[in-house]
Protein backbone atom coordinates (compact mmCIF):
# COMPACT_ATOMS: atom_id res chain seq x y z
CA UNK A 1 0.00 0.00 0.00
CA UNK A 2 1.44 3.65 -1.03
CA UNK A 3 0.58 7.00 -1.74
CA UNK A 4 -0.33 7.39 -5.11
CA UNK A 5 0.65 11.19 -5.81
CA UNK A 6 1.46 14.43 -4.37
CA UNK A 7 3.86 15.58 -1.94
CA UNK A 8 4.54 12.20 -0.22
CA UNK A 9 4.13 10.10 -3.48
CA UNK A 10 5.07 6.72 -3.32
CA UNK A 11 6.12 6.28 0.53
CA UNK A 12 4.72 2.89 1.85
CA UNK A 13 2.01 2.80 4.17
CA UNK A 14 1.58 0.24 7.08
CA UNK A 15 -1.47 -1.44 7.13
CA UNK A 16 -2.88 -4.04 9.66
CA UNK A 17 -3.02 -7.77 9.28
CA UNK A 18 -5.77 -9.95 9.52
CA UNK A 19 -8.93 -11.24 7.95
CA UNK A 20 -11.11 -8.04 8.81
CA UNK A 21 -8.72 -5.88 7.38
CA UNK A 22 -9.53 -4.81 3.60
CA UNK A 23 -7.34 -1.58 2.64
CA UNK A 24 -8.67 0.17 -0.03
CA UNK A 25 -6.99 -1.09 -3.39
CA UNK A 26 -4.89 1.01 -5.47
CA UNK A 27 -7.24 0.79 -7.91
CA UNK A 28 -10.35 2.19 -5.97
CA UNK A 29 -8.61 4.90 -4.82
CA UNK A 30 -7.28 5.96 -7.83
CA UNK A 31 -10.93 6.19 -9.07
CA UNK A 32 -12.34 7.71 -5.81
CA UNK A 33 -9.33 10.48 -6.06
CA UNK A 34 -9.74 11.02 -9.92
CA UNK A 35 -13.60 11.58 -8.75
CA UNK A 36 -13.03 14.43 -6.05
CA UNK A 37 -9.68 15.71 -7.37
CA UNK A 38 -10.94 19.33 -7.83
CA UNK A 39 -12.61 19.37 -4.57
CA UNK A 40 -9.27 18.69 -2.21
CA UNK A 41 -7.04 21.32 -2.44
CA UNK A 42 -7.71 23.01 1.13
CA UNK A 43 -10.39 20.73 2.49
CA UNK A 44 -11.16 19.58 5.42
CA UNK A 45 -11.37 15.94 6.17
CA UNK A 46 -12.39 13.16 7.81
CA UNK A 47 -11.71 9.38 7.57
CA UNK A 48 -14.03 7.89 9.57
CA UNK A 49 -13.38 4.20 10.33
CA UNK A 50 -9.44 4.94 9.57
CA UNK A 51 -7.77 1.84 9.65
CA UNK A 52 -4.75 2.42 8.35
CA UNK A 53 -5.84 6.15 7.43
CA UNK A 54 -4.87 5.88 3.43
CA UNK A 55 -7.53 7.69 2.46
CA UNK A 56 -7.49 10.65 4.84
CA UNK A 57 -3.28 10.36 4.01
CA UNK A 58 -3.91 11.01 0.49
CA UNK A 59 -6.04 13.73 0.62
CA UNK A 60 -3.59 15.58 2.77
CA UNK A 61 -0.80 14.26 0.05
CA UNK A 62 -3.12 16.14 -2.75
CA UNK A 63 -3.66 19.53 -0.77
CA UNK A 64 -6.04 19.20 1.85
CA UNK A 65 -5.56 21.54 4.40
CA UNK A 66 -6.60 19.02 7.55
CA UNK A 67 -7.62 15.18 8.39
CA UNK A 68 -9.33 13.77 11.18
CA UNK A 69 -8.96 9.68 11.89
CA UNK A 70 -11.07 8.06 13.88
CA UNK A 71 -11.15 4.51 14.82
CA UNK A 72 -12.17 2.41 17.43
CA UNK A 73 -9.18 0.07 17.52
CA UNK A 74 -6.25 1.43 19.13
CA UNK A 75 -4.12 -0.81 17.00
CA UNK A 76 -5.35 0.54 13.85
CA UNK A 77 -4.91 4.36 15.28
CA UNK A 78 -0.84 3.43 16.46
CA UNK A 79 -0.64 2.51 12.35
CA UNK A 80 -1.75 5.79 11.36
CA UNK A 81 -0.01 7.50 13.71
CA UNK A 82 3.07 5.66 12.39
CA UNK A 83 1.74 6.57 8.83
CA UNK A 84 1.17 10.21 9.45
CA UNK A 85 4.78 10.18 10.58
CA UNK A 86 6.43 8.48 7.69
CA UNK A 87 4.33 11.13 5.39
CA UNK A 88 5.23 14.22 7.34
CA UNK A 89 1.43 15.31 7.78
CA UNK A 90 1.10 14.31 11.97
CA UNK A 91 0.50 18.34 12.30
CA UNK A 92 -1.90 18.76 9.88
CA UNK A 93 -4.01 15.55 11.64
CA UNK A 94 -5.91 14.87 14.76
CA UNK A 95 -6.74 11.22 15.65
CA UNK A 96 -9.83 9.93 17.61
CA UNK A 97 -9.81 6.37 19.46
CA UNK A 98 -13.11 6.37 20.05
CA UNK A 99 -16.56 5.08 18.21
CA UNK A 100 -17.77 6.44 14.62
CA UNK A 101 -21.30 7.51 16.12
CA UNK A 102 -20.05 9.12 19.54
CA UNK A 103 -17.15 11.54 17.94
CA UNK A 104 -20.16 12.35 15.21
CA UNK A 105 -22.56 13.46 18.07
CA UNK A 106 -20.23 15.24 20.19
CA UNK A 107 -18.06 16.96 17.61
CA UNK A 108 -18.64 20.81 16.48
CA UNK A 109 -16.21 20.64 13.60
CA UNK A 110 -17.94 20.59 9.97
CA UNK A 111 -15.90 18.89 6.88
CA UNK A 112 -15.60 19.25 3.21
CA UNK A 113 -14.81 15.60 2.46
CA UNK A 114 -15.80 12.45 4.42
CA UNK A 115 -13.87 9.00 4.01
CA UNK A 116 -16.44 6.24 5.42
CA UNK A 117 -15.28 2.68 4.90
CA UNK A 118 -16.66 0.95 7.69
CA UNK A 119 -16.78 -2.96 8.07
CA UNK A 120 -18.54 -4.46 5.77
CA UNK A 121 -22.44 -6.26 6.38
CA UNK A 122 -23.31 -4.16 9.49
CA UNK A 123 -25.70 -1.33 7.74
CA UNK A 124 -23.54 0.72 9.82
CA UNK A 125 -23.64 3.66 6.68
CA UNK A 126 -27.25 3.78 7.04
CA UNK A 127 -27.23 5.07 10.75
CA UNK A 128 -23.79 7.03 10.04
CA UNK A 129 -24.93 8.88 6.94
CA UNK A 130 -27.98 11.26 8.39
CA UNK A 131 -25.35 12.20 10.96
CA UNK A 132 -23.01 13.09 8.73
CA UNK A 133 -24.95 15.47 6.88
CA UNK A 134 -25.04 17.67 9.42
CA UNK A 135 -21.11 18.10 9.58
CA UNK A 136 -20.90 18.91 6.15
CA UNK A 137 -19.88 22.13 4.88
CA UNK A 138 -21.77 23.81 1.83
CA UNK A 139 -20.93 21.57 -1.49
CA UNK A 140 -19.37 18.42 0.74
CA UNK A 141 -18.87 15.25 -0.57
CA UNK A 142 -19.53 12.15 1.37
CA UNK A 143 -17.92 8.64 0.06
CA UNK A 144 -18.65 5.52 0.89
CA UNK A 145 -16.58 2.06 0.27
CA UNK A 146 -18.83 -0.91 1.02
CA UNK A 147 -19.89 -4.49 -0.29
CA UNK A 148 -21.71 -4.88 -3.82
CA UNK A 149 -25.28 -4.45 -4.18
CA UNK A 150 -25.54 -2.83 -0.69
CA UNK A 151 -28.84 -0.11 -1.61
CA UNK A 152 -28.36 2.99 -0.02
CA UNK A 153 -30.80 5.68 0.08
CA UNK A 154 -31.00 8.22 -2.74
CA UNK A 155 -31.54 11.49 -0.55
CA UNK A 156 -31.00 12.05 3.19
CA UNK A 157 -32.01 15.12 4.01
CA UNK A 158 -29.38 17.33 1.96
CA UNK A 159 -27.21 14.68 0.87
CA UNK A 160 -27.79 13.48 -2.28
CA UNK A 161 -27.00 10.46 -4.20
CA UNK A 162 -24.14 11.40 -7.03
CA UNK A 163 -22.60 8.15 -8.43
CA UNK A 164 -22.21 4.72 -7.87
CA UNK A 165 -18.82 2.49 -8.78
CA UNK A 166 -18.43 -0.91 -8.90
CA UNK A 167 -15.03 -2.56 -8.62
CA UNK A 168 -15.25 -6.28 -8.05
CA UNK A 169 -16.49 -7.10 -4.90
CA UNK A 170 -17.35 -3.76 -3.58
CA UNK A 171 -19.06 -0.52 -4.89
CA UNK A 172 -17.92 3.11 -4.07
CA UNK A 173 -21.37 5.44 -3.77
CA UNK A 174 -20.79 9.31 -3.93
CA UNK A 175 -23.16 11.52 -1.46
CA UNK A 176 -23.20 15.75 -2.39
CA UNK A 177 -24.50 18.42 -0.54
CA UNK A 178 -27.92 19.35 -2.33
CA UNK A 179 -26.43 23.24 -3.10
CA UNK A 180 -30.29 24.35 -3.29
CA UNK A 181 -31.22 23.46 0.07
CA UNK A 182 -28.71 25.90 1.18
Amino acid sequence: MRVITGTARGRKLETLEGNDVRPTTDKVKEAIFSVIQFDIDGAEVLDLFAGSGQLGIEALSRGAKSAVFVDNSKRSLDVVSRNLETTGFKERSVLYNMNSVDFLQTTNKKFDIVFLDPPYKNDILVQILPIIENKMNSFGKVICEHEKNLKLPEEINRLRLKKNYKYGKIEVTMYCINEGDE
